[in-house]
């Protein structure tokens, strides 16, 4: 008998939280979906400059990632105020 009010106890958590999931946040357009993508590119993309201009030695290859890092924090900026993206991790 334990078992079975286990399992319903279970299966009440299981639909408690597919209903909390469902509840949370209306599902985003394809559009959403497609600038939500480019802006993650964007961000991989600048920590990846990042990370190099931190490593290099170099003075010409610095001034060639400081340019790109400032290139890509515009291209950032673009998406500041389209759609209410979620903040980056």
């Amino acid at each position: 008998m334990a078992r079975g009010w286990e399992s319903k106890s279970i299966e009440q958590q299981q639909a408690d939280a597919l209903a909390e999931r469902k509840s949370a946040r209306p599902p985003r357009s394809l559009a959403e979906q497609k600038l939500n993508r480019q802006r993650e590119g964007l961000l991989l993309a600048r920590k990846r400059l990042a990370d190099q201009l931190q490593n290099t030695t170099r003075p010409g290859h610095r001034q060639m990632l400081q340019q790109s890092l400032t290139e890509l924090d515009r291209q950032l900026s673009s998406f500041d105020g389209l759609t209410d993206l979620p903040a980056p991790r």
